[in-house]
């Protein structure tokens, strides 16, 4: 007898479907474009960068035939900005997501617009949000499953010691899940609880939604009983007083 799915993505899947987010690379070698379902690759041409999904990043780069160029948001700078906003700016409330893209303003110069959804070239989650021309100081939505992946396999190519950003990375993912177990309480309260998840990841949701949807249940049963017990006192409630009633009517 086959067992159901559990719902959502499990983690194994969304560490497989992050790897289609774009990196920038570094060739060491000249290659010539391949075609993939998602249409041609770039040719490489030493040392000109160029923007490949992770995996075939990471494939180049077990090969020695290129280095990957991390984004400015897995800089310890960064890292560091983010952790400081999540736990002195806003304790409460997750870091936002990055911007949507913007191009240059072709009357006002210095000034940019963002792209309407038909002028996106790709749509969210897979923004252009791993590349090296990302912008510092926002988590993407892939952004942990990138991380451990480039830590992984690049850890050569960071601008700092792997350690250094694999112990503030830890420290994020610590603060975050903090956060996240703590604001299941805006939850309590039958028919009325509301949990705002901007700004949260694939892999974070995939963690926490076995908890998310435990406590969920829980709060339903409990409203349940709640209403079962109200329900029971009001027609125990309206017997007695139609008792009352029939024996005024009899004069007792």
């Amino acid at each position: 007898m086959a067992h159901p799915l559990p719902p959502g993505l499990t983690q194994a899947e969304v560490a497989f479907v992050a790897e289609m987010e774009l990196v920038t690379i570094i060739p060491r070698q000249r290659l010539e474009s391949i075609d993939l379902l998602s249409g041609k690759t770039p040719v490489l041409r030493p040392p000109h960068r160029a923007e490949l999904p992770l995996w075939l990043a990471l494939l180049l780069k077990k090969q020695r035939r290129a280095n990957i160029v991390p984004p400015p948001w897995l800089h310890p700078a960064s890292l560091t900005e983010i952790i400081l906003r999540e736990t002195k700016e806003n304790p409460e409330a997750f870091s936002p997501p990055p911007p949507p893209p913007s191009r240059a303003h072709p009357r006002e110069p210095g000034r940019a617009r963002r792209l309407a959804e038909s002028d996106a070239d790709i749509s969210p989650p897979f923004q252009p949000s791993c590349t090296a021309a990302a912008p510092a100081g926002y988590l993407p939505y892939h952004w942990l499953e990138v991380a451990e992946a480039l830590l992984a396999h690049a850890g050569d190519d960071m601008p700092v010691p792997a350690g250094e950003v694999r112990s503030l990375l830890r420290d994020l993912v610590e603060v975050r899940a903090a956060k996240m177990r703590s604001s299941t309480s805006q939850l309590e309260g039958f028919g009325g609880g509301l949990m705002s998840l901007r700004g949260v990841g694939a892999m974070e949701l995939a963690e926490s939604r076995g908890f998310v949807l435990g406590v969920v249940d829980g709060v339903r049963k409990i409203g349940a009983s709640a209403e079962a017990t109200r329900r029971e006192e009001e027609e125990a409630g309206g017997g007695r007083h139609d008792d009352d009633e029939s024996d005024d009517d009899m004069g007792i």
